[in-house]
């Protein structure tokens, strides 16, 4: 009868699903006679994958509620001593006349003016810092081995403790052809040649990109600074950064596309003929490596190179012999590389959630507009409940690995570049209490149901895990110790005292124009300072600067080796599975091993 009523696609579509729920009746009374373990049951069998995902997804976001706390109290500390802070006075009652920023239009300002920039900075750059960076590299650590442990309790109570990928693609192959042969493993180092000489070639071309967004910035501070507002005139590094960090989110969103399309191509040349689990783990790191690279780029010039390789007054570095690479912000390097991740994060959490939840309402009422507009389609809409499916939007293998994805670059920004943005576990826990309920209203009402797929761990992205929390201890490292000014700070304070300030005086040379030399009071200086430790007479570096680069090596050389200590003793100390779980396991195999004696 209802064959009757239906459009001649909807009567295709219908057969195919009725051919498709006989196949799966077939497969499952088959699974059910070549289960993993012999306590495995029917019920047992359903979407493991997507389970793991949302209990991977809620333990994560449990986890970020102490980090999220602790970044809060570092950051009221830092407001608390927001005034009182030793060397903020020597800041703001400065008379140090400080060289232009750029060229032509900047003037010669005075280092007061940083008065307030020096305390804001404060907030995020502070003895507290460390600590918490600290912390937060053995946080992800524990995270891990207790994410473990969580998972071991859960895939034991569902049975899949002893599953295996493999088996189950042999499975599916013996359901389509009970005399098919297994996919045999090779290897081609020509293959292998060719993908890793085309990931190289990807690579360069996305670190080309982040000089362009280089380009970009010191262009429009040039052509900012030329403007007609005073206001965008008299902020134009600051407003060129923020520019360049909204740049670098749309470059994101297309190169997202790009790289997914590419990692996909590599994995057929690379991978072809091998089993789907391996070219899954193999599209992961291609893609992850991809991304990686695509999103933190940029980030990595600020935070290393940005003011370090722009030269000093008479003998700046230009591009193309005319325009002056960009300085660190007044108040020092890591309040750009702060503004970066700030704009990039709230960016990237707010926007992509809209997105993503509005754009499957948008997809779902599609039929309902052609409906308005007098046509007539092939509309599934009108029939029963069971039937609308047919129009929510398609799933595949991307569905939840774009979840996954979206999480771990999310992990990845709360950790490694930490020490810049304490409030970083904050934000994601609060883009985490979101992210769950959009996940759950998007994959029950605005997408088709994702084929079950049985699994006992998130797969390759636990490696992935792994390697972010080890680039997270070398990261931080390197921005306290290289990118912070803390340990300037603390040489001043404990070595060289309140007589010294650290900077360089030069005589005024024909890198600026005589109007550039005006102080706003109008007074027309000789001379000024430059952020850097060089002898006035022949610029070269002096002994001040060499101690620095020591205590700044020390640093580094001794926080990562006291955070891999820690995070060794935290993974030694928490076991990947809890007791319980071993022991039920242990008599789950005698019980078996029993059986199979008897």
């Amino acid at each position: 009868m209802l064959d009757s009523l239906v459009l001649p696609c909807q009567k295709e579509a219908i057969e195919e699903g009725r051919t498709i729920f006989r196949f799966l009746q077939k497969m499952v009374t088959l699974l059910d006679h070549l289960s993993v373990s012999g306590s495995t049951r029917r019920e047992d069998w359903g979407e493991r994958k997507v389970a793991l995902y949302y209990l991977w997804l809620g333990w994560y976001t449990i986890l970020l509620v102490p980090a999220a706390i602790l970044g809060v109290i570092v950051f009221l500390y830092a407001l608390v001593h927001f005034v009182s802070s030793y060397y903020r006075k020597e800041v703001c009652e400065s008379d140090t006349v400080m060289c232009p920023r750029c060229d032509k239009w900047c003037q010669v300002w005075q280092l007061r003016d940083t008065c307030t920039y020096a305390k804001v900075s404060h907030l995020f750059d502070n003895e507290g810092t460390v600590a918490f960076a600290m912390f937060m590299a053995v946080w992800a650590t524990i995270f891990l081995e207790l994410w473990k442990r969580h998972k071991a309790t859960f895939v034991s109570k569902w049975k899949v403790f002893d599953w295996c990928e493999e088996e189950e693609e042999l499975i599916l192959g013996v359901l389509n052809d009970p005399d098919c042969h297994p996919k045999e493993f090779r290897h081609s180092y020509l293959r292998s040649t060719l993908v890793l000489v085309l990931v190289t070639l990807m690579l360069v071309l996305i670190i080309g990109l982040t000089q362009a967004l280089v380009v970009f910035r010191v262009v429009a501070a040039v052509l900012l600074s030329e403007g007609t507002w005073e206001f965008v005139r008299d902020h134009a590094n600051t407003v060129a950064v923020m520019l360049g960090a909204v740049l670098h989110y749309i470059t994101m969103q297309f190169m997202t596309r790009v790289n997914k399309a590419v990692a996909f191509k590599l994995c057929e040349i690379g991978e072809s003929g091998e089993s789907f689990a391996a070219t899954e783990r193999s599209f992961t790191v291609k893609m992850f490596t991809f991304q990686f690279f695509t999103l933190f780029s940029s980030l990595i010039y600020v935070a290393f190179f940005l003011g370090r390789i722009n030269g000093r007054p008479g003998s700046y570095v230009r591009i193309s012999g005319k325009w002056r690479l960009e300085e660190c912000h007044p108040s020092g390097c890591l309040t750009d590389l702060f503004i970066q991740m700030a704009v990039i994060m709230l960016l990237k959490q707010t926007l992509n959630n809209i997105f993503e939840f509005t754009c499957g309402h948008c997809y779902k009422n599609a039929c309902r507009e052609e409906e308005k507009m007098g046509r007539d389609p092939c509309d599934i809409c009108k029939l029963r409940d069971w039937l609308r499916n047919y129009d929510l939007n398609d799933v595949n293998f991307f569905s939840l690995f774009n979840e996954f994805l979206e999480m771990v670059v999310q992990f990845s920004f709360t950790t490694i570049f930490v020490a810049a943005f304490p409030l970083a576990p904050l934000l994601a826990l609060i883009n985490n209490i979101f992210e769950i309920r959009l996940d759950a209203i998007k994959m029950v009402s605005l997408e088709r149901r994702l084929v079950p797929k049985k699994t006992n761990d998130i797969g390759i992205w636990t490696k992935v895990l792994e390697a972010i929390g080890v680039l997270a201890v070398i990261a931080n490292g390197l921005v306290i110790g290289v990118s912070s000014d803390f340990i300037p700070r603390l040489v001043y304070r404990y070595h060289y005292g309140p007589c010294a300030n650290g900077e360089a005086d030069v005589h005024v040379r024909k890198d600026f124009f005589p109007s550039q030399l005006i102080t706003e009071s109008g007074f027309n200086v000789t001379q000024c300072s430059y952020k850097d430790y060089r002898n006035d007479v022949d610029y070269s570096l002096t002994s001040q600067f060499w101690l620095i680069m020591a205590v700044r090596f020390a640093f580094v050389v001794l926080f990562e080796h006291v955070v891999v200590i820690f995070k060794c003793i935290a993974a030694w100390f928490v076991p990947d599975s809890p007791m319980l779980v071993k022991n039920d396991r242990l008599k789950d195999k005698l019980c078996r091993l029993k059986e199979e004696l008897q």
